[in-house]
């Protein structure tokens, strides 16, 4: 065998090993951290489950509308972010990513998914404080409004349109030629999720970042609605010079919905695994950053997922971000569900504004997502980390 072919194998093999051993100290770190929370986590749960007594079930897809994801400069880049999350949105992605902000920041975004019908909103507010410390506050809303509903307004007359003549299709429940709907009976509600996250995070040791969430979760449908607690945790590695690793446990006990009408759903925890490669180019005078995530989750998706292993699936999400003398931004992704992801943004002073487009493809019906960020960053002194 030439010598030179030993070398590049010996070199991609030295390669992957200390890959495998990065993510075992990082899932190691995340298992210690989960140690000291998980106490206090599920004392709070099992007095909770406690006080709305037992019935829990879990429910596919509870909690999808968590899973959409926020920021268009995350979402441009196929929603790859764990490893990278160093904005205001990191209490999202990945909380641990709060302790590397020197300022505090406030993020706004909104889009409007299919053709307009439904809004989807996010503000986040973070801000350092002590060494190494951060702290966030986000509030995710979804909604559907003005959807009407027609079943109490169909005059359900048969043929002739007379009530009480017992003719053709009278009172068959189906909106047959010659009957309408009485628009005064027609009534029209709103469907809506909101989400708040209380984030925390602290800088352990140079590189090496921890954090979590506490979520309050509010549903709504019509007059039905329902309340939930979940938690997630995180970690975030960047002990080297280019390599960053991240992890994220969403919904690490379960998180518990309940409406009321009695049914108690529980939202199954999904595993987020993130890294990041950041590569100095002259070229650009700036930075290529290559991204690649794995979301892990446990609810059976056999079909709807891109990979599976009896009841655990994995989806990856890809991306990649080309800075540009740290004034402009172009990015691209694929995200879990197949989609194309586009995205820019460009830095001012004190102002960050993003954009992300997604196609749904061969779907005409879902029409595309356009999604716009801004980040204003308090720079001033006097709130700088001390």
């Amino acid at each position: 065998m030439p010598i030179r072919n030993r070398t590049f194998r010996y070199k991609m093999v030295r390669f992957f090993v200390g890959l495998s051993y990065y993510f075992y100290t990082l899932l190691r770190s995340l298992s210690q951290i989960m140690k000291v929370y998980l106490n206090f986590i599920f004392f709070i749960f099992f007095v909770y489950s406690d006080i709305f007594g037992g019935g829990f079930e879990f429910a596919k897809f509870a909690g999808e509308f968590l899973s959409t994801g926020v920021g268009a400069r995350p979402l441009g880049m196929g929603g790859a972010f764990v490893a990278l999350a160093n904005d205001g949105t990191a209490g999202y992605w990945n909380p641990s990513g709060l302790a590397f902000l020197n300022y505090p920041q406030i993020v706004l975004m909104h889009s409007e998914r299919f053709k307009g019908a439904g809004k989807y909103d996010y503000v986040s507010l973070s801000f350092p404080y002590h060494t190494g410390r951060s702290i966030g506050f986000s509030l995710i809303r979804l909604g559907i409004d003005d959807i009407a509903d027609t079943r109490n307004a169909l005059e359900d007359y048969g043929l002739d349109g007379i009530p009480n003549t017992g003719d053709f299709g009278e009172n068959n429940g189906e909106m047959d030629p010659g009957e309408r709907l009485n628009e005064d009976k027609i009534i029209f509600f709103s469907n809506t999720d909101y989400a708040f996250f209380i984030s925390y995070s602290k800088r352990q040791r140079e590189g090496f970042t921890y954090g979590g969430n506490i979520k309050l979760i509010k549903r709504g449908i019509g007059e039905d609605s329902a309340f939930g607690v979940g938690f997630d945790i995180a970690v975030l590695l960047k002990k080297w010079q280019r390599l960053s690793l991240g992890a994220n446990l969403m919904d690490a006990t379960s998180t518990a919905i309940i409406w009321n009408t009695g049914r108690k759903e529980l939202i199954s925890p999904t595993l987020k695994l993130g890294m990041a490669y950041k590569i100095e180019t002259k070229f650009f005078n700036g930075f290529v950053t290559p991204l690649i995530d794995w979301d892990v989750r446990f609810e059976n998706r056999k079909f709807s997922s891109q990979y599976n292993v009896g009841p655990i699936s994995l989806d990856p999400h890809y991306g990649i971000e080309i800075n540009i003398i740290d004034r402009v931004f172009l990015r691209s992704g694929y995200d879990d569900i197949k989609r194309v992801a586009f995205g820019a943004g460009v830095k001012l002073p004190k102002l960050n504004i993003d954009y992300s487009f997604n196609s749904f493809d061969n779907i005409d019906q879902l029409g595309n997502t356009h999604r716009i960020s801004i980040t204003l960053t308090i720079e001033e002194e006097k709130f700088r980390r001390k």
